[in-house]
């Protein structure tokens, strides 16, 4: 009975008390001690890994916060009133491996993962395996199609809320990513990091074959079926394959005859976005570009380049038929159609086949009417250029194709065939 009453006198005084897995320790109180102690009370809870997490979730720990035995137990102030207590930070649980702290244990073992690789949550279907519970419930979206987050404004489904999120910026407007070099404003982050290489001039992404970088993954990807060959778009009308979707789109302009850029200060239409855009700087009369050699000047570095040749006598571009070298890629195309019989250039109003696509457009205009060549003198309108070359003649009176036996000139080559016939007594 003695010894009963000791324990309990005890735990008195040291205010010690075991519940279950729960250990609650409490400094001695001042009374007991007679001594008055600035510092606030400690109070040190700890609790079973399988109390800490149910299914990923934290338990309600309100439960086990310590409560005053009685009245006296409550620390008070030298003039004997109760003293205000501010509650002591809750305890932090650090990392050894790193300088990261959590606020719960559970959060503090689910991060270790990341240092030692484990991945105890493992998908049944593909076997994928992955740190947190949460990240395998993500996952498994991918299998079952479930897309549980909704716009309200447009009723669109997302598997993940961070796309949602993004998505709800194309209602709201916002763009919340700035160009640090530009200040041009961006709705997606990775937007933002692709067009910030265009300041930088970073090319991340590299071509295992031949070296190749480039600054865009989608670029990468659609270089690499040069080296592969594939041609995986093919063209409904006549079957030819093309390597990337957006030629192919193109290519079937010439049969449905669609034009849909339109020029904005003539109202020209065209085939490709490329050539409208060259078209326009026209209007801008800006060419940046000049040749060192003749001041001649271009509105495009490429056409540029490509001028350089006629000084240089570069041709660059051999004829795999008849070995012929050709200044222009361009050209070369179209003299190996000479070899091959190919005409892919088709009139959608007649059906007529044409080599080179500048004769497709010529055509054209006999259909439409345009004349979009005009003389500045007279104002009269051509179909081709040639024809308005050959009618300034009559105004600037130059004569460029001489008789060699007579010397005679004549404004065209038609008529200098003509006279020549005088002096082999030809007759008409």
């Amino acid at each position: 009975m003695l010894a009963t009453l000791k324990e309990e006198e005890e735990d008195a005084v040291f205010g010690m008390k075991e519940e279950g897995d729960m250990t609650v320790t409490v400094k001695e109180e001042e009374d007991v001690f007679g001594v008055k102690e600035e510092e606030e009370e400690e109070i040190t809870v700890t609790l079973e890994e399988d109390e800490e997490e149910k299914n990923g979730e934290l338990i309600n720990t309100s439960k086990y916060r310590k409560r005053p035995a009685s009245h006296s137990d409550r620390r008070k102030s030298p003039s004997g009133e109760p003293d205000t207590e501010t509650p002591k930070p809750a305890r932090r649980h650090h990392c050894s491996l790193c300088n990261m702290s959590f606020k719960w244990s559970w959060k503090l073992k689910e991060h270790k993962r990341t240092h030692v690789g484990e991945k105890p949550f493992q998908c049944s279907q593909c076997g994928k395996s992955f740190t947190l519970l949460g990240s395998l419930k993500k996952h498994k979206r991918i299998h079952t199609g479930e897309k549980p987050y909704h716009c309200s404004q447009c009723g669109n489904s997302f598997m993940w809320l961070g796309s949602l999120n993004k998505h709800k910026r194309i209602h709201s407007g916002e763009k919340p990513y700035p160009c640090s070099h530009c200040g041009k404003n961006f709705r997606l982050l990775d937007t933002l990091k692709e067009h910030e290489r265009t300041h930088t001039g970073e090319k991340p992404y590299h071509c295992s074959q031949c070296g190749n970088s480039f600054s865009q993954l989608g670029n990468l990807n659609k270089h690499k079926k040069i080296h592969s060959g594939e041609k995986p778009y093919p063209c409904s009308h006549c079957g030819k394959n093309f390597r990337l979707l957006d030629n192919l789109k193109e290519h079937e302009r010439t049969h449905t005859g669609e034009k849909p850029y339109r020029c904005s200060q003539c109202g020209k239409d065209f085939t490709q976005l490329g050539n409208l855009k060259k078209h326009e700087i026209i209007h801008s009369r800006d060419k940046p570009y000049h040749c060192a050699h003749c001041e001649k000047r271009f509105t495009q570095l490429g056409s540029l380049n490509k001028h350089k040749r006629i000084h240089s006598g570069e041709k660059p571009y051999p004829c795999s038929h008849c070995g012929k070298n050709f200044r222009l890629l361009d050209n070369l195309k179209e003299h190996e159609r000479t070899h091959t019989g190919e005409k892919p250039y088709h009139c959608a109003q007649c059906g007529k086949d044409f080599t080179k696509l500048g004769n497709l457009k010529e055509h054209e205009r006999t259909h439409t009417g345009e004349k979009p060549y005009h003389c500045s003198h007279c104002g009269k309108s051509f179909i081709q250029l040639g024809n308005l070359n050959k009618h300034k003649r009559i105004h600037s009176g130059e004569k460029p194709y001489p008789c060699s036996q007579c010397g005679k000139s004549f404004t065209q080559l038609g008529n200098l065939n003509k006279h020549k016939r005088i002096h082999s007594a030809e007759k008409p």
